[in-house]
């Protein structure tokens, strides 16, 4: 297992972090939260400029050609600087399966778009009924030529932006994926505003109808794989973005920390602190190893259902441990809305629930040992 990035994976870091340093600034920032959509445009389309948002799209089609190494290489740099932008859901959640499973023409109607960076796409994962993203409660039965929804999603993102819909659907012969107009007839929409200032939505499905070449791939039988494919990258894509935002806010407060005074000296200088400080440096460092460790085994095509688990809960209690501590080594300023760090700390906050919080993928970690025991280390 080799932890350095390629050349590649380099060049993608060194260009994303290039436009977002300078692009994303705090009076920037502080615009957009104003806007309802939550979401920069102008960035979005500077991004699509550099060729980012294809970073998924196969070369044929435009794009760069990468997978979920790369993907989550440019979500650490959004996350670095905290930026309203539906990368995750659009890139993760839509686009990396579509680029797998999707026919040549789904690809070429909705990547050729989205690497341009003219439409957001997203993918609905929790479902209300059904814990187990393999199993959706929600269900597709066919209907002349096409097929109908019913069914509801929990904490949809950008559903209000995007074009499309990712939605698993169990079906008599299995299950199958299926791109959904988030406009169409029978579809209710619920908008939920979280503490960063994004809006998640509740999907329901009521006789939704899409058409057979709404069906990813075509295939009504293997949906229940795919969506679980798709899971396990949406889970590490969470945990590189909070690395990113986990490594930032360490950075911030560790210059906070040397430059602040009391008692005549630096606050960085008292032992409490440095303690603080140093169990935070752990936390960061574990999460770093056990995030990459399962991006690496998936984009080896290796099995890593225990590992993305271990991830999450370590971006989880590692993140929450992180910004707890960076705020209260700001004392009273690390609470003041207009300073850099309460962004960071909301979004950590965000990040440590997407998905599932610690303790959830911590039980499915032990009932997957109690099943099949421990497994030597790859």
């Amino acid at each position: 297992m080799d932890f350095n990035f390629t050349e590649n994976q380099i060049m993608i870091r060194d260009l994303a972090r290039g436009i977002l340093d300078k692009e994303v600034t705090a009076d920037r920032l502080k615009m957009v939260q104003t806007d309802p959509n939550w979401c920069d445009r102008a960035l979005w389309s500077t991004l699509a400029e550099a060729g980012l948002l294809g970073i998924a799209v196969p070369e044929r089609l435009g794009g760069m050609g990468f997978g979920i190494s790369e993907a989550c290489v440019l979500l650490h740099e959004v996350g670095r600087v905290v930026a309203p932008l539906p990368v995750l859901p659009t890139v993760v959640l839509a686009g990396l399966p579509i680029a797998e499973f999707g026919t040549d023409q789904q690809q070429r109607e909705w990547l050729v778009p989205m690497a341009a960076g003219t439409t957001m796409l997203t993918g609905a994962l929790v479902d209300a009924a059904s814990a187990d993203p393999g199993k959706p409660a929600t269900t597709a039965r066919p209907d002349r030529n096409g097929w109908v929804l019913e069914g509801q999603k929990h904490f949809v993102p950008a559903v209000h932006l995007a074009e499309r819909i990712l939605v698993p659907a169990t079906t008599p012969d299995g299950s199958g994926l299926f791109l959904v107009d988030p406009h169409a007839a029978g579809i209710e929409l619920t908008s939920h505003r979280i503490s960063n200032g994004e809006r998640l939505y509740t999907v329901t499905l009521s006789g939704v109808r899409v058409t057979a070449r709404d069906l990813l791939g075509g295939d009504a039988r293997s949906g229940g794989q795919r969506a679980s494919w798709i899971y396990e990258r949406a889970l590490v894509a969470v945990c590189a973005t909070q690395l990113g935002v986990s490594e930032k806010a360490l950075e911030i407060t560790s210059n906070y920390v040397r430059e602040r005074e009391q008692f005549g000296v630096p606050i960085g200088s008292f032992q409490a602190v440095q303690h603080r400080s140093a169990d935070c440096f752990i936390d960061l460092t574990a999460m770093r190893w056990v995030t990459w460790r399962a991006i690496w085994k998936l984009a080896h095509g290796m099995p890593a259902t225990r590992d993305t688990a271990v991830a999450k809960f370590w971006a989880a209690e590692g993140g929450c441990r992180i910004a707890n501590a960076a705020q209260h080594l700001h004392g009273g300023i690390g609470v003041d809305v207009d300073y850099p760090l309460h962004r960071y700390f909301v979004w950590s906050k965000a990040l440590e629930l997407s998905l599932g919080g610690a303790t959830p993928h911590l039980v499915q970690l032990g009932q997957d040992m109690a099943r099949s025991g421990p497994q030597e280390l790859a």
